[in-house]
């Protein structure tokens, strides 16, 4: 089993940087990908940021050259870090890990931490 833990979300204004983490615990060494999903109301959610098992980093237009997506692996820690936000960025932000489960992707979700962005 694995478990996520988000931090770091809050209310800023426009223009302004925020950094979240989510701490990952128990067994993510199968793990395909690490990174951040995002869900505004009455929208699916929608994948951020994630890093790709080798290291390849992947981005969602909108947020290409504004967010960077890290991962610590000593703490077991990924972070976003988040600049130049704006009010659209405004959302429940999502740490994910997929891993195998045998031959099966499976999904980890966090619990989610709110991230506000006021113009």
């Amino acid at each position: 089993q694995v478990q996520l833990v988000e931090s770091g979300g809050g209310l800023v204004q426009a223009g302004g940087s925020l950094r979240l983490s989510c701490t990952i615990s128990g067994d993510s060494s199968r793990a395909i990908a690490v990174g951040w999903y995002r869900q505004a109301p009455g929208s699916e959610r929608e994948l951020v940021a994630a890093i790709i098992r080798g290291g390849t980093m992947n981005y969602a237009d909108s947020v290409k050259g504004r967010f960077t997506i890290s991962r610590d692996n000593g703490l077991n820690t990924v972070y976003l870090q988040m600049n130049n936000l704006k009010p659209e960025d405004t959302s429940v932000y999502y740490c994910n890990v997929r891993q195998y489960s045998g031959t099966v992707p499976v999904d980890y979700w966090g619990q989610g931490t709110q991230v506000t962005v006021s113009s």
